[in-house]
């Protein structure tokens, strides 16, 4: 099969006029610049290739810039890449010429770094990419996506004494619907404590609850490669993963914004606006 970089520029990064903060905002799965050729090549329909797209999350954070934080956000779709997995992640079930050997439980799960699945399990090809391929994709998104968070990061870091990557995604409804009635809004992932310090987490937590929405931490999930990978506390840098959940703000089934999007998208600015005051230089929070 033809080998597939990504044409377009692996992400749009919106910088404001003056950092005002050590706060990095990045959206690694809204992604929706679809390769025509991946959409002749997959077996699912429009709808069903979008199911595991965190679609217009990048459109509740883009008023980071005006107030003062940068944005990265992916461009690539999850489905053909998965920023949010290292890039070792790779499924042999998927990817030609590679040896079966002890796997993660998200590689078992068809859910690597070049995905062989989507939402409820559904096959994305009908056989195998090549190695070559895979590698492809990784070199023309995988890394220099991460390679310009890692630059963000640091760059916060040295300008405010401290960097904190907010990290966000969107979660379907029904992952929630058995945790019945009091389920939560927001779930905020800091991998048990091991990628931000408290005093951050709790702030974070504020800026949310301000809003009335119901937060949770680390139930049902606490943060995958990035929040592993980004976040060290004890070095000033703390990284938390936001899930939102998409009944907020989206009809899942059509992939379409709901009539209560504008609504949750000016509820989004005031939370980003709060965020963004934990890490100015005058009231930044110290590591725990």
């Amino acid at each position: 099969m033809a080998i597939s970089p990504f044409r377009a520029a692996p992400f749009r990064l919106s910088l404001p006029h003056k950092p005002l903060s050590g706060v990095v905002f990045a959206s690694p799965h809204s992604g929706r610049d679809y390769p025509a050729e991946f959409l002749r090549r997959t077996v699912l329909d429009a709808a069903q290739v979008r199911s595991s797209e965190d679609a217009f999350v990048d459109q509740l954070l883009e008023s980071a810039a005006e107030q003062g934080a940068p944005l990265l956000a992916a461009t690539a779709p999850r489905a053909w890449l998965d920023l949010n997995r290292g890039a070792d992640e790779l499924d042999p079930a998927l990817i030609e010429g590679l040896r079966v050997q002890h796997l993660n439980p998200r590689v078992s799960a068809g859910l690597g770094v070049i995905p062989r699945v989507v939402a409820a399990g559904r096959q994305i090809y009908s056989g195998k990419i090549s190695r070559a391929e895979a590698e492809a994709r990784i070199e023309s998104v995988w890394r220099p996506y991460h390679a310009e968070l890692a630059r963000l990061l640091e760059a916060a870091r040295t300008r405010f004494g401290q960097a904190i990557l907010i990290d966000v995604h969107s979660m379907p409804h029904e992952a929630l619907e058995q945790m019945g009635p009091d389920r939560p809004e927001i779930v905020l992932g800091d991998r048990y404590g091991a990628s931000a310090g408290g005093a951050v987490m709790a702030a974070i937590e504020a800026a949310f609850t301000a809003e009335g929405l119901r937060v949770s931490r680390n139930a049902p999930f606490a943060g995958a490669y990035i929040t592993q990978t980004y976040g060290r506390p004890s070095h000033n840098r703390h990284a938390v993963q936001v899930e939102i959940d998409r009944a907020l703000y989206m009809d899942e089934r059509r992939v379409r914004r709901s009539a209560d999007f504008d609504a949750f998208a000016e509820a989004m600015r005031r939370i980003v606006g709060r965020i963004c005051h934990i890490a100015r230089a005058e009231g930044a929070l110290a590591a725990e």
